[in-house]
């Protein structure tokens, strides 16, 4: 059955990139960001228009564009907190798909955007807009979409409100994220199995933290939900940064690539690309 499956993989070096504890040359990031273009994915969360002051390893992402060798196989998303990030990004012919991350805990959505989740809610609106006039897609990142570390109220109605919200502003992609990596494979299993049936026209992805015991009950618990769209990161590198000090990282899209390929998806993926991508991201984050 998984023949009739496209599979959208997201690969994000940017996520990779944003905490990594010494800044990372703008050079480098244009030659790995380059060879990941080579790859395949079907979207390369490349960088983010953000404060500086918040997140000073995208400070360049302006810089950077100009520099991508882009091609018609991998589309650009970036990650924006608020209208002027989105409007700053959205002059870019380059850039496919903007990124809006709208937490579920109350605390985290201050502390990630620096904003209430009432202010956060005007701000997609906002965006979504801006993206029906530019030809941009939103995606909406239902972040700490599992629970959170905090102590904010969380539950399965929670995420299933959320997500019919993000539905009736016609958001058209919606990634539940498992942000510091507490998300169950039942409760993965619960969220997707409800929603992507309920809503056939929106595409109902999932952007995974795990460890290396974890991995892969997680991503198989999303794949035999039915989920087609996942993020991961090179070396499994990343979290963000706002989220508390001991991140656990992305999923290994070097571990999700053979999971798929022996299901006889992403066989149109270059090898020799991704070994190269893989032998830079040795060099990048070290």
């Amino acid at each position: 059955m998984s023949f009739d499956r496209q599979i959208q993989l997201v690969e994000c070096p940017r996520d990779a990139m944003q905490g990594w504890s010494h800044q990372i040359p703008t050079s480098v990031k244009v030659n790995y960001l380059n060879a990941l273009l080579k790859v395949g994915f079907h979207t390369l969360d490349f960088g983010s228009f953000v404060s500086p002051k918040a997140i000073p390893q995208m400070a360049d992402t302006k810089e950077v564009i100009p520099q991508l060798v882009i091609n018609d196989r991998t589309k650009l998303l970036a990650i924006v907190a608020n209208l002027r990030g989105a409007e700053e990004a959205a002059v870019y012919d380059e850039i496919s798909y903007l990124g809006f991350p709208f937490s579920l805990s109350p605390t985290f959505q201050q502390r990630n955007t620096n904003s209430t989740m009432e202010e956060s809610m005007d701000r997609v609106k906002a965006i979504q807009e801006l993206c029906v006039k530019t030809q941009k897609k939103l995606v909406v990142y239902l972040s700490m979409g599992f629970g959170n570390p905090y102590g904010d109220v969380y539950n399965e109605d929670i995420l299933l409100h959320w997500t019919e919200v993000m539905v009736k502003e016609g958001v058209e992609i919606i990634s539940l994220a498992d942000t510091v990596g507490l998300a169950s494979p039942e409760q993965i299993r619960f969220a997707l199995t409800t929603l992507i049936p309920q809503y056939p026209e929106t595409t109902i992805g999932v952007h995974l933290h795990s460890t290396a015991k974890n991995w892969e009950e997680k991503l198989l618990a999303a794949f035999e939900s039915g989920c087609n769209r996942f993020d991961g990161a090179m070396k499994g590198i990343g979290g963000c940064p706002m989220a508390q000090d001991d991140l656990v990282g992305n999923m290994d899209s070097e571990k999700m690539i053979p999971f798929f390929q022996s299901k006889q998806l992403l066989q149109d993926l270059d090898p020799d690309a991704l070994m190269r991508s893989s032998n830079m991201a040795l060099q990048v984050f070290q």
